[in-house]
């Protein structure tokens, strides 16, 4: 028995082919931007908790912990970049200060200067992680809409083959095998990608939430042994 997609395939004319190809490069596309999101999002966090763990370890010298990062250059680290961040911005801070009454010492200005930064940080590489998933919620949108396309388009071809004098049952039914086709493709393409976008999404929006606890961690390491009694 000849696979029923395959079968639509070979009967269908040319525009009925345009539409298969459209399904079948939107397919392609999102599932190659779904593994590429998935494996970013997963690297980052992963590489992101070994770092913390470092810190972890050696928190009684938060101005002083050296790390070598193990992610591709590409992929950030996202918690070992605001620890990064912020240790450069404590010691300007510091060597500012040097000499004056706090002696070397972070007021709480300067606290809340850090936390005001390091947000910028945390929306900076929330955002990296969300770039192109717009592409995922278009495709949940357009791939049905191209099944839909192809489904009036075959029951279109089909009545045109009813009403013709010598029209035989087996181009009938192309037209409703093209019609039929085309919407289960749609909703293949539809339906995995709406699933990993709203997976991503959460997974994103959790490590935000994680980098925003991590932040506020070393900011509070860095209250208790420079801030100013």
């Amino acid at each position: 028995m000849q696979n029923p997609f395959v079968a639509a395939w070979m009967s269908a004319d040319f525009i009925g082919k345009m539409i298969f190809l459209s399904l079948f490069a939107l397919s392609l596309l999102s599932w190659t931007l779904l593994f590429y999101k998935w494996w970013v999002t997963s690297r980052v966090r992963d590489e992101s908790f070994l770092f913390k763990k470092v810190f972890l370890e050696h928190k009684d010298r938060p101005l002083d912990i050296s790390y070598m990062r193990r992610t591709h250059r590409e992929i950030p680290n996202a918690f070992y970049m605001m620890y990064d961040f912020l240790r450069s911005k404590t010691l300007s801070l510091l060597e500012k200060n040097e000499g004056t009454a706090r002696s070397r010492r972070l007021s709480q200005g300067d606290i809340d200067s850090l936390e005001g930064d390091v947000d910028d940080s945390i929306s900076l590489i929330t955002r990296y992680l969300e770039k192109n998933l717009y592409v995922l919620s278009t495709i949940v949108t357009l791939a049905p809409f191209l099944g839909l396309l192809g489904t009036v388009y075959g029951i279109l071809v089909t009545f045109s083959h009813m009403g013709a004098e010598l029209a035989s049952n087996q181009q009938i039914l192309e037209g409703l095998s093209l019609a039929l086709t085309t919407t289960v493709l749609g909703l293949l393409n539809a339906i995995p990608a709406l699933v990993g976008y709203n997976y991503l999404q959460h997974s994103i929006a959790a490590f935000h939430h994680d980098m925003e606890r991590f932040a506020r961690e070393v900011v509070s390491t860095l209250r208790f042994y420079y801030v100013v009694d």
